[in-house]
């Protein structure tokens, strides 16, 4: 079975040939990460305007963004701590104005689901923790890589409710909520047992 990290590698392999496109035209990482963001937001704006076909197609090309970013920061021998701060922190807005966009999405149906804002809720409150969890840990000099949905697992996820429609994306908002506070668990337990 194919993991993560191979997968990880597959689609950077498949996008080099536009990273060296990127690199020799002298586009810098930070560019290529700030126009991923933007793009997040008009692709939140699509979502909250109830066009989540578009919105789906935004997160995607905002997600090959964040892959190419790394990349590009790497061929170019431009990788700084500043850039991968701003690359996290981005990644964090992006969630934020996805899951806040579904928010007000769903706000504006007739009769309002609060049974699925307050799931919404759980699933942005557990990516936030999850990646957290990680990032504090890392802080404290402990590898903390492990969980069931990390980033690119949650975007996957969001890009087939939005693509699927009413019902799928329900199902994945449910799943989300469970598995993202599951990973947050899982992490806490697992740096409790490696933790001097």
């Amino acid at each position: 079975m194919i993991g993560k990290v191979e997968i990880k590698n597959k689609l950077r392999g498949f996008l080099d040939p536009l990273v060296d496109i990127l690199n020799q035209l002298g586009v810098t990482p930070l560019a290529v990460t700030l126009f991923g963001l933007a793009l997040s937001f008009i692709g939140a704006i699509y979502v909250a305007s109830g066009r989540l076909t578009a919105g789906a197609v935004i997160l995607i090309i905002s997600g090959i963004c964040d892959t190419l970013d790394g990349s590009l920061a790497r061929r170019s021998g431009s990788e700084t701590a500043f850039g991968a701060f701003i690359d996290s922190t981005g990644d964090r807005v992006t969630e934020m104005a996805y899951f806040g966009a579904l928010i007000y999405f769903i706000s504006r149906q007739d009769p309002v689901n609060l049974f699925l804002v307050f799931f919404l809720l759980v699933a942005l409150a557990g990516s936030f923790l999850t990646s957290y969890a990680r990032a504090r840990a890392e802080g404290l000099g402990l590898e903390c890589t492990i969980g069931w949905v990390e980033r690119p697992e949650r975007l996957v996820l969001l890009v087939i409710g939005l693509l699927l429609g009413r019902t799928v994306l329900i199902t994945v908002i449910l799943i989300l909520a469970i598995l993202t506070v599951a990973t947050f668990i899982q992490r806490v337990l697992h740096v409790r047992r490696i933790a001097p």
